[in-house]
C-alpha cells in the first residue's frame, strides 16, 4: 500500500472495476475503495459468489460480472474492502474508514464511481414495516439468497421493477400484484425516441420479454396507478390506490416499491462540483466533460454516480476515465488515447441510443415526488412530515438548506439522502417553482457517519 497512487478510485462497481483494469493496463499505479465485501456494485452484486440456480434466476446480464470481476482481481490494483470514504480534499487526499479505523490517502487524480441508489418513495405508510424497495429485494437476494414470503406487490415504474418482479416470478414468488404508475402520456413522450432507440433494439426485447413473464405467470397487473395508500397496524396489510378511474385495492404481506433510481452525489456535493439539474428524471448529476472529469480540475466522475446509465454504460465510462488520466499523468500519448478511445465511443453511443426513451417513459411519478398528504413522513431520521416542510415554506423558508435549518430534515443519520429530493419538490411545489431552482442539501464531511475516536486518530498512509 502507498501512501499516493495515480489514481484512487472510489466504488468497485462496473465503473469502478474497469477504470481500475484500464488504469493499471496504462502504467498507473490504482488503489480501489469499496463499501461491500467483493466487487460488482449493486449490479453484480455477490457475483463472485453467485450459487448457479441463482445465476439462472437472475440471467446473463447478471453472470457477464463475473468476466469483469475475474478481470479485475487479476489486475494490479490495490484493492480495500469494507472502506468508507467520508471526505474528499480538492488536493485529492481522501480520508476513509477501515476496521474501524480512519486512514488519509493522496491520489494523482481521483475517480468517484460510487454509483447510484433507489429514489425514496414517500407515499402514506411507506415506513411500515413490510415495506421496502425492489432494488433492495433484489439485493437481498444477491447477498443473502433470501426472498419475500407470502404475498408480494410491486408498485411503481421502471425498468428494475419491471426486472425484479419477472425474477421473483420465475423464483416462484407469489407475487400478488404489480401496480404501475406509468401515465398514458408518458408512452406518447416516450414515442418519438423509439426510432432511435431500436439501435439498441436489445433492450427493449429484453423489457418485453420481462413482461410476458408476468403475462404468462397471470399476475394482475394495474395501470395508471394513482393515489397510492399503504395500510396496515404493525406491519404492511393492504394497498389501497386507483387504476384507470376506479378505486381499488390488493392485500399484501410485502410492498416493493421503486420509482427509479437516483445518482449518489455526497462526495461530488462534499467538493462543490457543478452539478446539473435532470429535468425529466428529476434529480442532480455532476457536470463532466466528454471524459468524465468535474468542473473540479482531477476529480473525475463515472457510471451512474455521473448519471443513472446502467452498467454497460458505467463500465465504457470507466475505462474512458482511465484513458484521459493515463494521458494527463503521461502514460500515454493523446494519439494512443483517441485511438483506444475510438471503439468505446461508438459502443458508448449505441448503449446511449435507448437512454432518452426509457428516461421519458420511466419518468417518475408526480404524487411520489411531493406526498399530498401531509402527514407524510419525509425526513425518516428527524421524523419530519410534508406538512412541516410546507409551513417552513409558508414562513419564509426559500430553498433546501433553510428548510433544513429550521425543522432539521436532512440532519439524520443518512444525512439527507432519504430526503433531499423530496424535500426539494414540496419546497418547489410550494412556490411554484421548479425543483431545480430549488437546490439540494450542502454537504459537509464526514459525509458518514464515523466515530469520533477515528477522527482523533486518523492515520496517514506511509
Amino acid at each position: 500500500m502507498r501512501s499516493e497512487y495515480d489514481l484512487i478510485v472510489i466504488g468497485a462497481g462496473p465503473a469502478g472495476q474497469a477504470a481500475a483494469i484500464s488504469g493499471c493496463q496504462n502504467s498507473l499505479s490504482v488503489l480501489v475503495l469499496d463499501e461491500l465485501a467483493g466487487p460488482g456494485g449493486q449490479i453484480y452484486r455477490s457475483v463472485e459468489s453467485a450459487h448457479p440456480d441463482d445465476s439462472r434466476f437472475l440471467g446473463p446480464d447478471y453472470l457477464y460480472g463475473k468476466s469483469l470481476a475475474k478481470a479485475f482481481r487479476q489486475s494490479e490494483a490495490d484493492y480495500i474492502t469494507h472502506a468508507a470514504v467520508w471526505e474528499i480534499s480538492r488536493d485529492s487526499t481522501l480520508c476513509y474508514s477501515h476496521n474501524g479505523v480512519s486512514k488519509q490517502v493522496a491520489g494523482k487524480r481521483i475517480l468517484i464511481a460510487s454509483g447510484a441508489m433507489e429514489r425514496p418513495v414517500a407515499v402514506p405508510g411507506w415506513t411500515l414495516p413490510g415495506v421496502m424497495g425492489a432494488g433492495a429485494a433484489d439485493v437481498l437476494f444477491k447477498t443473502a439468497g433470501i426472498v419475500p414470503s407470502g404475498r408480494v406487490v410491486f408498485c411503481g415504474g421502471g425498468p428494475l421493477l419491471l426486472l425484479v418482479a419477472s425474477h421473483f416470478v420465475n423464483m416462484g414468488v407469489n407475487v400478488a400484484a404489480v401496480l404501475e404508475t406509468v401515465r398514458p402520456v408518458q408512452y406518447l413522450q416516450a414515442l418519438k425516441h423509439l426510432p432511435e432507440a431500436l439501435k439498441a433494439a436489445d433492450y427493449l426485447f429484453k423489457g418485453l420479454k420481462m413482461r410476458m413473464a408476468l403475462i404468462r405467470s397471470h399476475v394482475p397487473t394495474f395501470q395508471n396507478v394513482r393515489q397510492v395508500r399503504i395500510q396496515g397496524d404493525e406491519q404492511v396489510r393492504q394497498i389501497t390506490f386507483n387504476s384507470l378511474g376506479r378505486n381499488r385495492q390488493v392485500s399484501a404481506d410485502t410492498l416493493l416499491l421503486h420509482d427509479g433510481v437516483i445518482p449518489h452525489t455526497q462526495l461530488t456535493r462534499q467538493l462543490e462540483c457543478d452539478h446539473l439539474w435532470n429535468p425529466i428524471q428529476r434529480y442532480w448529476h455532476p457536470r463532466i466533460d466528454q471524459w468524465g472529469e468535474s468542473s473540479v480540475t482531477g476529480i473525475f466522475a463515472a457510471g451512474d454516480t455521473a448519471c443513472v446509465h446502467g452498467a454497460i454504460i458505467a463500465e465504457i465510462q470507466g475505462r474512458l476515465a482511465a484513458l484521459e488520466i493515463a494521458c494527463q499523468l503521461g502514460k500515454l500519448s493523446r494519439k494512443d488515447r483517441d485511438r483506444t478511445a475510438a471503439p468505446l465511443r461508438r459502443k458508448l453511443k449505441r448503449e446511449m441510443s435507448v437512454r432518452p426513451f426509457l428516461e421519458h417513459l420511466f419518468q417518475p411519478n408526480h404524487e411520489f415526488l411531493a406526498p399530498s398528504n401531509g402527514q407524510t413522513l419525509v425526513c425518516r431520521c428527524e421524523e419530519i412530515t410534508a406538512d412541516q416542510i410546507r409551513h417552513a415554506v409558508s414562513s419564509g423558508c426559500r430553498n433546501t438548506n433553510q428548510v433544513k435549518a429550521q425543522t432539521r430534515c436532512g440532519m439524520g443519520p443518512c444525512q439527507g439522502r432519504m430526503c433531499s429530493l423530496t424535500t426539494a419538490e414540496i419546497i418547489a411545489h410550494e412556490r411554484q417553482a421548479d425543483a431545480g431552482t430549488v437546490g439540494a442539501y450542502r454537504v459537509r464531511p464526514p459525509v458518514k457517519p464515523i466515530p469520533l475516536n477515528e477522527l482523533a486518530d486518523l492515520e496517514m498512509v506511509t
